[in-house]
């Protein structure tokens, strides 16, 4: 493989995860994203008691997609071979505590609705 495209990128996931599941994937992270933007111009403003328990939360994100990831491609931590397995890993852990964080921050303003910061 002597070069990367997003096609090939694409093939991969595909095969990991079966094109019904990274699709569905794919559709959850562009609502959520939307959503995101949706509030930021909402309330015009980030609240900060938001975005520290979205934070507090990122650990957990993080956790579940590196479980995920394992999970759908029937492998452990004990299969791990070299730098580049932990790179993928640690970048799986940041993308996943990232999505949780700002699903957090989505649900708590859908919920609370806007609230004044003093």
């Amino acid at each position: 493989m002597e070069e990367f495209s997003l096609m090939t990128f694409v093939a991969v996931f595909e095969e990991m995860f079966g094109r019904g599941l990274f699709w569905t994937m794919v559709a959850v992270a562009i609502v959520i994203t939307l959503a995101w933007v949706y509030i930021l111009l909402r309330d015009r403003a980030l609240s900060m008691r938001k975005f520290l328990l979205a934070q507090l939360s990122m650990p957990v994100g993080g956790l579940a997609a590196v479980w995920f990831v394992m999970l759908m491609t029937n492998s452990g931590l004990r299969d791990i071979g070299g730098p580049i397995d932990w790179l993928v890993l640690l970048g799986v852990f940041v993308a996943g505590a990232v999505g949780f964080a700002i699903l957090v921050y989505v649900v708590q303003s859908f919920l609370r609705g806007k609230t004044a910061e003093l």
